[in-house]
């Protein structure tokens, strides 16, 4: 990847410190989507769309030394939108000291904080995509989502007019999953009925998934949908809503997590444990799955 490009410009996005880039930029390149996002050393790019509408490249990595993230776009556009998303999408708005503080009381949880402080939550430049990414990621794994949503992207998403390397292409919008053959998507029925509800919802307006809207509300919205159970809807809450406190105890990885951590594992226990991380359990499921 590279931005010597002349109509490159370029940004600095301040951040507290710690910022646990490795694990953040770690989750992000297992998950990243073929075509659409990349990841080489500590630099992260993907495709994007300007409120307008128009696709445009984003590349961020964060500086060695200094409490800050550069971050290039190769596009025309209104920047203000994209430094948004982006700060959304890496987290740089979190107070690493307070949640760390808070998760570190746990003696369970205090060696795993100290490891990696400043971890972020992972986010999202566009909420749609993360439905869509929690609804293939239904009992599969990482790697598995991963090989459908690169097909996905590459059948139903918009070529780059120009790319940039191996990122060509943009994320389906809604409306062109709307419209979407079932049997076109590489998944059960139940889960391609689910994806073409959702970005029905989406297009329509009737549900919200920017992250702006009424949390409460727009879980319901989600839960409403037929085929999106408790995991996605906590999935989609962590990553797209900004819900801080959001936890898929149903989650294979969390339940793992707990196990490592020598807790018992069923769900109700689990629940009973994780309420002295409020307000912060999403930060400790990152921590878990991290682990």
């Amino acid at each position: 990847m590279s931005a010597d490009h002349s109509d490159v410009r370029a940004w600095r996005l301040d951040h507290r410190t710690p910022l646990a880039e490795g694990h953040l930029l770690g989750f992000l390149g297992s998950r990243a989507i073929a075509g659409c996002e990349a990841v080489e050393g500590r630099r992260y790019a993907r495709s994007i769309r300007m409120p307008t509408g128009a696709p445009a490249v984003v590349e961020v990595e964060p500086d060695p030394s200094e409490p800050f993230v550069t971050m290039w776009i190769r596009g025309d556009g209104a920047p203000g939108a994209v430094e948004r998303a982006v700060r959304r999408l890496l987290d740089l708005d979190a107070d690493p000291g307070a949640i760390d503080a808070t998760l570190g009381e746990d003696p369970a949880l205090r060696s795993v904080v100290l490891s990696a402080p400043g971890m972020r939550l992972p986010g999202a430049v566009d909420g749609f995509e993360i439905a869509v990414r929690a609804i293939v990621g239904q009992q599969v794994s990482v790697a598995g989502a991963r090989t459908t949503l690169g097909r996905i992207a590459q059948r139903f998403g918009e070529p780059l007019p120009e790319p940039l390397g191996t990122v060509v292409r943009v994320f389906p919008t809604p409306a062109r999953l709307a419209d979407a053959p079932r049997d076109g998507l590489g998944m059960p029925r139940a889960r391609a009925d689910a994806i073409v509800e959702v970005a029905r919802a989406v297009e329509s307006g009737e549900l919200d998934l920017s992250g702006e809207a009424d949390l409460t509300a727009t879980r319901e919205r989600l839960r409403a949908i037929r085929g999106v159970g408790a995991w996605t809807e906590e999935y989609v809450a962590m990553r797209a809503l900004g819900d801080r406190d959001a936890f898929p105890v149903t989650d294979l990885g969390v339940r793992r997590g707990f196990r490592r951590l020598g807790l018992p594992d069923d769900e109700r226990s689990m629940l009973e444990h994780a309420e002295r991380w409020r307000p912060w359990r999403a930060y400790a499921v990152i921590h878990l799955w991290a682990g």
